[in-house]
């Protein structure tokens, strides 16, 4: 039986404290201690009794609420607070979130959007879940610049974060030429080595008000360092340090990295849980692969953590789905469709490509791919390969055969 989590509730409206006790009821777990209709009122009792569970009003005597929320959080580590406000505006998020708040809820309450939220924080309060196990590492690789992979990894990561709402990190490691701000159209005010720099201080809310929250979605984007200086300064244990940190604050992350097999590379890919090996349907691009499925065999990778994903397909190549199966022993998981207009579309006005084509067949494509990634998948794989009947005389196939005997 689990133990029962100990809640206060903290509204100055009697009607809405009694929507919350409704609410909660349908909760298992969770017992109501006690309830304040101010947090004036109601800071004695909670220094006293450490309460893990707080939900708290802030629309009025928002400054002192936060104030104390804060004293709460640091005097009560292992204590969570979920915030209420009538106030949406994104200064007081944040300032609700550097205090130290776990959860945001807009009032009037959501009941479905509440539920989520306690039930996500009980969870973790009784251990039922930590942020590390539920965290799933995705990085797009290729050892071939101009495939296409920053596309992919920013697509990918703005279509996990619409499917699951759930807070979603979009890394970049090419630290000397990341373009992932510049496809968001985004200025960040911290990068890469501003959070390496402190990593003695992280929490989450650090992370949260550093990472740049994308046009107020539940993405969050972490860019390259400015300078290359301040990039060379960044070592493997350094990038190791900063995934395990973010695996306790994100659902998920996405890391888009160099095009070359350095050690910060390949720390990052060691810590992945899938690898998004992205190629196109040519030899120059398939001889790359064939290299480095070679090297992630020698890095002792399990085949299913390679995931082969074909860019810019098309479906009159001269080359078959099947034969690049067969020169890499390796079955392609995902096609992605070949559409310049609307990528280059996209790229230029530094927006994802479901903000500028919602009904084109790459938005589908990376909303497919998202569902497959994401642990909510829940329908069949619409996008599967379908093999292709193989035509004779193809030279492809002899290149490699030959390269073989």
């Amino acid at each position: 039986m689990a133990v029962k989590v100990d809640t206060v509730i903290i509204d100055p409206e009697q009607t809405s404290r009694e929507l919350i006790v409704n609410y909660l009821s349908n909760i298992e777990d969770i017992n109501i201690t006690h309830q304040f209709n101010d947090i004036l009122s109601a800071q004695d009792y909670i220094f006293e009794s450490r309460p893990p569970l707080i939900i708290v009003d802030i629309t009025k005597k928002t400054n002192i609420s936060l104030d104390i929320i804060s004293k709460i959080s640091t005097s009560i580590k292992n204590c969570k607070i979920i915030v209420l406000s009538y106030d949406m505006d994104s200064n007081i998020v944040i300032k609700a979130l550097r205090a130290g708040a776990r959860e945001f809820l807009i009032k009037p309450l959501i009941e479905k959007d509440f539920t989520e939220a306690v039930n996500k924080l009980k969870d973790l309060i009784q251990g039922n879940i930590n942020d590390t196990a539920r965290c799933k590492v995705i990085t797009t690789f290729s050892n071939k610049g101009g495939i296409g992979k920053t596309s992919i990894a920013v697509n990918l990561a703005m279509e996990i974060a619409n499917i699951t709402k759930e807070k979603v990190a979009l890394v970049d490691l090419n630290m000397q030429m990341g373009d992932i701000t510049t496809f968001l159209n985004l200025d960040p005010s911290f990068d890469t080595s501003y959070v390496i720099n402190n990593l003695d201080r992280i929490d989450e809310t650090f992370l949260l008000t550093t990472l740049e929250q994308y046009n107020k979605t539940s993405l969050y984007v972490l860019a390259d360092p400015p300078d290359i200086e301040q990039a060379e300064i960044i070592t493997s244990e350094d990038i190791a340090t900063l995934i395990n940190i973010l695996r306790n604050v994100f659902s998920y992350i996405v890391i888009d990295t160099t095009s070359s097999f350095d050690s910060k590379t390949i720390t990052a890919l060691d810590n992945s849980d899938i690898i998004l090996l992205v190629s196109t349907i040519n030899l120059p691009s398939i001889r790359n692969c064939q290299r480095c499925f070679d090297l992630f065999k020698k890095l002792g990778y399990p085949k299913d953590k390679i995931k082969l994903v074909i860019n810019r397909y098309m479906e009159k190549d001269d080359i078959k789905i099947e034969d690049v199966e067969e020169v890499l022993d390796h079955k392609v998981f995902f096609k992605i469709p070949n559409n310049y207009y609307v990528i280059i579309g996209a790229i230029n006005k530094g927006i994802p490509v479901c903000d500028q084509e919602p009904n084109s067949n790459l938005c589908k494509s990376f909303r497919q791919l998202a569902e497959l990634l994401s642990d909510n998948y829940s329908h069949n794989n619409k996008n599967a390969i379908q093999p292709n009947k193989r035509e004779t005389g193809l030279g492809f196939l002899d290149i490699f055969k030959k390269k073989g005997d």
